[in-house]
């Protein structure tokens, strides 16, 4: 029997943090990507409010510069109801800190900046969402210097020795990961030219990151496919149930 493709949205902040591993397991598992440009698009077109699954990229932002940034009013505005209705959406780095927003909580600048390669420690309900495939030391990238509080009603799925929230779900539908399992070794040389401001103040070159990401580039893409494949996966079985439901 014929199988609708699904339409997902990705919210893009700047050009070269794209969907990276991401885009090949969609395509995979069925289904049709768009990219909206957030800063000058409509966020209120149905497209995007109604799409099947919203993904709300990373950026080098804060949620609370909306004085110089208003759309993220916006966003947060889009998120609030995509949120409120359980439809499907996922958050990365900047995308995730905006869904706590979106949900009440706060979001600030952390103590510690934290980019490269790093590790993060999953909680009881981590090890068992689709996060699980992340074993103790997996490697993650990491680039963000805030965080926020975990919202209320949702479940804390991973932390390390800086962050207490690097991950959380929010009902069956909503994953947000402060850190980038999306992030695809090849692309990476993009994010030195973009973030060569911040990786300079920050002491760290391009040639430290690049030989570090050389040395984990096979593992990365193997654990991002499982956890997105898991984690699409859900959600597939989660409209099957809730048509169920409703035919019920």
């Amino acid at each position: 029997m014929f199988q609708r493709r699904r339409s997902a949205v990705a919210l893009r902040h700047v050009a070269f943090e794209d969907l990276g591993l991401l885009a090949p397991i969609m395509e995979r598992e069925g289904w049709n990507v768009s990219f909206c440009e957030a800063p000058v698009d409509d966020l209120s077109h149905s497209s995007i409010r109604d799409a099947d699954l919203l993904i709300v990229l990373g950026g080098p932002i804060g949620v609370y510069e909306t004085d110089s940034y208003p759309f993220l009013t916006r966003e947060i505005d889009l998120l609030e109801r995509r949120l409120a209705h359980g439809l499907p959406t996922l958050g990365v780095c900047l995308g995730a800190q905006l869904m706590a927003k979106a949900l009440g909580a706060r979001v600030y600048a952390g103590g510690v900046k934290e980019i490269g390669w790093g590790s993060v420690t999953l909680s009881d309900a981590g090890r068992a969402s689709s996060l699980s495939p992340l074993a103790e030391g997996s490697p993650v990238l990491h680039w963000h210097g805030d965080t926020f509080d975990l919202p209320d009603g949702a479940a804390r799925l991973a932390s390390n020795e800086n962050y207490e929230n690097q991950a959380f779900a929010f009902g069956s539908n909503a994953l947000a990961l402060q850190f980038h399992l999306e992030a695809d070794p090849r692309q990476l040389e993009e994010w030195y030219v973009g973030h060569a401001v911040e990786l300079a103040a920050a002491r760290i070159t391009a040639q430290e990151l690049r030989a570090k990401t050389a040395k984990v580039s096979k593992i990365v893409a193997r654990q991002a496919d499982r956890v997105f494949t898991n984690w699409l996966g859900q959600l597939r079985h989660s409209d099957a149930a809730s048509k169920t439901a409703h035919a019920g």
